[in-house]
């Protein structure tokens, strides 16, 4: 399966936040939208991802200060993007290696989605399932 079935299946939304925002203000936002990442997005377009992690390391470092720092302050701006014609199994491989859970889907340059390890797992098992299906009925028409 292609990220772009992914995508087709989940949505293509991504929530995004600017550069400048307070960490704070970023915390609420991922609270109150239940996820995990969101895509940072200045003039320029994409220049970044924060996490929960990124959050977590801020707040570790720098105690309640962290929640006045900006975005760009904790952000991860060294990106790991698949397009949407990589293969799910690529893209496991690819979060393993580099040890994310959250990858912005550029298509053309242009961001085309978000995928996370939860959409893998969910995609492989849905493909498991599948697979489980399609033996049980062979077996039994056989």
């Amino acid at each position: 399966m292609r990220i772009a079935d992914v995508l087709k299946n989940k949505g293509a939304g991504v929530l995004s936040i600017a550069p400048d925002t307070l960490v704070s203000d970023l915390i609420s936002g991922l609270v109150g939208r239940n996820v995990g990442a969101m895509v940072v997005v200045g003039p320029e377009g994409l220049v970044g991802i924060v996490s929960e992690r990124d959050v977590v390391r801020m707040l570790h470092d720098h105690g309640a200060d962290a929640l006045r720092r900006r975005v760009a302050d904790i952000m991860t701006s060294e990106l790991v993007t698949c397009s949407p014609d990589d293969s799910v199994d690529q893209l496991s491989a690819v979060m393993t290696t580099h040890r994310v859970r959250h990858v912005p889907v550029l298509e053309d340059g242009r961001l085309a989605g978000i995928v996370s390890i939860g959409d893998v797992v969910k995609t492989r098992m849905e493909e498991l399932q599948a697979e489980r299906e399609q033996l049980a009925a062979y077996i039994t028409q056989g």
